[in-house]
């Protein structure tokens, strides 16, 4: 009974999600995804092109020598992205800061698609424990917003090109952001995705080295299918299905597909806590279970949640609270050594 009702919740909360999503046009755009490649006419072209990045490691490298211009003001730090859009707003990166008085660790939280808010509750939690929390505005969204929009359709949509350049300027801005950190003197650098933030957060994680943790809530390996079958994104399937076939697809947006780095992301000094709801309609828990097994495959053991709610009411208690007090004891382990004993902890899913 109760779970029949969360499921109902769940849906309406979707509904009201998607009031301003539209169909677009389907475009490949392949100049904003890959810069320097020649006019690209064709769908197979583009997906040459993606199977090069995916084997690059500096397609998510930001260039060298770009630590200038950070301005921090009242818990605020502004950056320029290392990325120029055609959208002013969105080539100025923000962070909302909250200290915690300790250099011990800094934890920078990506958020979800269409995020709204940033989630003061979480920033003070761990601050108040020794953890500074550094939320950064990700592509399109919050005081990068692109004027007019009623959602942040520039970030993911049916144009190919740009879906994959914004994911890679929210990966350049992050990496960007933690060299800040690391310059600070922050002895260890965390980072924290949700939903789409958790795709940003992994592809950060399995690039840079800095990263001595990474928690994915909601997460997936191929982004391809969990738009293609994603409760949230059934207007950008709606935009894509007509033109291009989900195979295609994948490949594509192979080089946003976390499963394509599961070797970078077994390196030893990396940590990885995975946290997924039993129920959800919008990253089909599949598709998460896809993404652990390719991980184990090549020798990773992440810390897993399972928690038996949707997308949206994991922010329900008792959700949120276990999902909270993991994700604690996850950043709470001292060592490699002791994530192991420590943080190796799994939660039976809620009956």
């Amino acid at each position: 009974m109760y779970h029949s009702w969360l499921d109902r919740w769940d849906e309406r909360r979707a509904r009201r999600g998607e009031e301003a999503k539209k169909t677009t046009a389907f475009v490949l755009d392949a100049g904003r995804a890959f810069p320097s490649a020649k006019k690209v006419e064709t769908l197979d072209e583009f997906c040459v092109l993606a199977d090069k990045a995916v084997s690059d490691p500096s397609f998510f490298e930001p260039p060298s020598g770009s630590g200038q211009g950070f301005e921090r003001h009242d818990g605020w730090l502004k950056f320029p992205s290392d990325i120029s859009t055609d959208v002013e707003e969105n080539n100025v990166v923000w962070a909302k800061i909250t200290e915690s008085g300790s250099l011990d660790q800094a934890l920078v939280i990506f958020h979800h698609w269409n995020a709204s808010t940033r989630n003061r509750q979480i920033a003070k939690f761990f601050s108040q424990r020794g953890i500074t929390v550094v939320e950064i505005a990700m592509p399109y969204h919050f005081e990068r917003s692109r004027p007019g929009s009623l959602y942040a359709d520039y970030m993911l949509s049916s144009n190919l090109g740009r879906t994959i350049q914004s994911v890679r300027q929210a990966v350049w801005d992050g990496r960007k952001l933690i060299r800040w950190l690391k310059s600070e003197g922050y002895r260890e650098v965390s980072v924290l995705g949700m939903s789409l933030g958790s795709w940003v957060a992994g592809l950060i994680a399995a690039h840079d080295s800095a990263v001595s943790k990474a928690s994915l809530f909601l997460t997936a390996g191929s982004l391809a299918d969990m738009v293609w079958t994603g409760r949230a994104t059934r207007s950008i399937r709606d935009s894509l299905e007509p033109v291009i076939e989900l195979t295609d697809l994948r490949r594509a947006w192979g080089p946003l597909n976390l499963e394509n780095y599961a070797h970078n992301l077994a390196r030893p000094d990396l940590e990885l806590h995975v946290v997924l709801a039993t129920r959800d309609k919008v990253v089909l828990p599949d598709l998460s279970r896809r993404l652990i097994q390719k991980l184990r495959a090549v020798g990773v053991r992440p810390n897993v949640l399972e928690l038996n709610c949707g997308h949206y009411s994991l922010a329900m208690p008792p959700y949120i609270l276990l999902a909270g007090l993991s994700l604690k004891r996850f950043l709470s382990c001292a060592d490699k050594g002791s994530a192991r004993r420590i943080c190796s902890w799994r939660r039976p899913p809620l009956q």
